[in-house]
């Protein structure tokens, strides 16, 4: 049975880092008696993985768990198979796509996560739990093998969503964006998952957290907006 906490983005504005989640990310490591948390650091890019991992372990140790990263494991592999937990950490996709593919952990982190493992990520994090990277916000700086995913999902998540355009811009709107990736993946759903909410999912069932509502895009259709607490498993199937 999956056990998924699928955040938006680690930190909104004047708040300190993982500020926001930081209770729901204990009361869901809590829920599944979690004490040591691997951590994938792939997405960082102009922070080292060291650094990311004291960020992030600096966090955890406050919420009561031990937190390693996966660089420093001889055995990546491994180390997966024998996690508690699973945290994947926000950044430019694409190079944690291409790490993830590169040391075959795309695999095995999927299916811990469909054992029932806990899972979460932020961001890029959130992600890669989808079918594709395709509706990342983020540059390619590098380029992965494929921009195949985990599939623990079935439909696209597309993090930070804006409704915003802003003054003076002339490009595309984000649901500009997410309609050109539509009109080319017409059998795909996108949910547009603003900041500061999340999607906790446990085996079949959905649900959507948070403080903002989620903005659901579906190919030649009126996009449709779902408050906090709704249930979204039909998602799911």
């Amino acid at each position: 049975m999956k056990n998924l906490l699928l955040i938006s983005n680690s930190t909104n504005p004047g708040e300190p880092y993982l500020g926001w989640p930081r209770e729901t990310i204990k009361e869901f490591l809590d829920s599944h008696n979690v004490k040591n948390v691997l951590f994938i650091p792939f997405a960082g890019v102009t922070i080292s993985w060291d650094d990311y991992e004291t960020r992030v372990a600096n966090v955890f140790k406050e919420l009561g768990f031990n937190l390693k990263s996966v660089h420093h494991e001889k055995n990546p592999i491994k180390a997966v198979i024998e996690a508690e937990a699973i945290a994947v950490g926000g950044g430019n996709t694409f190079c944690l796509v291409n790490e993830l593919q590169k040391q075959g952990l795309m695999q095995a982190i999927r299916e811990k996560a469909l054992a029932g493992t806990p899972y979460m990520g932020w961001s890029a994090g959130s992600n890669v739990a989808c079918p594709t990277l395709k509706t990342t916000n983020d540059m390619p700086i590098t380029e992965p093998v494929s921009f195949n995913c985990m599939n623990l999902i079935p439909f696209q998540i597309n993090p930070h969503y804006l409704d915003a355009h802003p003054e003076g811009h002339g490009g595309e709107t984000r649901e500009e964006r997410i309609l050109e990736f539509l009109a080319a993946n017409q059998q795909v759903v996108v949910a547009g998952l603003r900041e500061a909410s999340y999607l906790l999912v446990k085996g079949d069932k959905m649900i959507l957290k948070g403080r903002k509502s989620l903005r659901l895009f579906k190919y030649n259709q009126e996009s449709v907006e779902y408050a906090p607490e709704t249930d979204l498993s039909f998602l799911l199937s």
